[in-house]
């Protein structure tokens, strides 16, 4: 399997919604994110699924060691090797592949934050760097679309925070503030037992429509100059807002199931977003 080959899958196979976005890209383009996607999905697997804390720490510096190996020439991952050849043209530079890595490791430290900002700066190295990225690769050229791409970065991710409460959950990992759990009278053991209740109804409505406001601001910040080129960003606010919507009408029914969109409806809402160029 050729380093190419191996981000392909790497990417389809995690059933993204990022994957949508990424099939109406130029080819070039295409497999400058596929690969960065790629080593996000590394770094992430490495909280995710490796149990033992000491093992992931270990894991996620090898990654911090492979990144400098490579920005000097030498990679050694199939990741490494497919990204490598493309970061010079996108301006993907090894500070952005490290704040990737030292977010995960704060999923490794910390599994709870006193409140918003100090959600909002764990969201930024997991998320907002991740959009600054993106964006480059897109297409760029206004300095004014990093803020919309640290932005957009920061909506997607208090969505899949809502997403997954009950799943990060099981991990022993609550992404909600503190502060904002006391604030409507949320019990921690309540979210770790999945139990509902108009209290936790109330909460994950605060916590939806700060998401909507983030994405309204989001897109309010992207120049008109780079509309077009970063229309793979606004296919994700597609996709990603109605998922809001769906969490929403379903009554927030996220402690005992992933509530997701089927990948018909993903595939339809990134067309609609490519053809039109709104966002819905």
């Amino acid at each position: 399997m050729t380093p190419e080959e191996y981000v392909q899958q790497k990417a389809a196979a995690s059933g993204s919604s990022f994957y949508y976005a990424f099939l109406f890209l130029p080819r070039e383009r295409r497999a400058a994110i596929t690969a960065f996607y790629a080593f996000c999905r590394e770094i992430d697997d490495v909280v995710d699924e490796v149990t033992d804390p000491g093992v992931a720490h270990t894991k996620l510096a090898w990654w911090q060691a492979e990144v400098l190996k490579s920005y000097a020439g030498s990679p050694t991952h199939p990741v490494m090797k497919a990204l490598m050849p493309l970061a010079p043209t996108y301006q993907i530079e090894a500070r952005h592949l490290q704040a990737v890595i030292e977010g995960c490791q704060m999923d490794l430290t910390q599994n709870r934050f006193l409140d918003f900002p100090g959600l909002r700066s764990y969201c930024h190295l997991v998320a907002g760097i991740v959009g600054e990225v993106a964006a480059r690769i897109f297409g760029q050229t206004q300095p004014q679309t990093t803020a919309y791409a640290h932005k957009l970065g920061l909506a997607f991710q208090m969505t899949n925070i809502i997403r997954d409460v009950g799943e990060d959950a099981l991990r022993g990992r609550i992404y909600l503030p503190v502060n904002e759990l006391q604030q409507f009278d949320v019990k921690v053991h309540e979210i770790l037992k999945r139990q509902y209740s108009d209290r936790f109804t109330a909460l994950m409505q605060f916590q939806t429509q700060r998401a909507l406001g983030l994405y309204d601001e989001a897109l309010a910040l992207l120049p008109e100059a780079d509309r077009r080129a970063q229309k793979p960003g606004l296919m994700m606010a597609s996709i990603y807002r109605t998922l809001l919507r769906e969490i929403e009408a379903d009554g927030y029914q996220v402690l005992h199931q992933r509530v997701s969109l089927t990948p018909l409806r993903k595939f339809w809402l990134a067309w609609k977003t490519q053809a039109f160029g709104k966002v819905v």
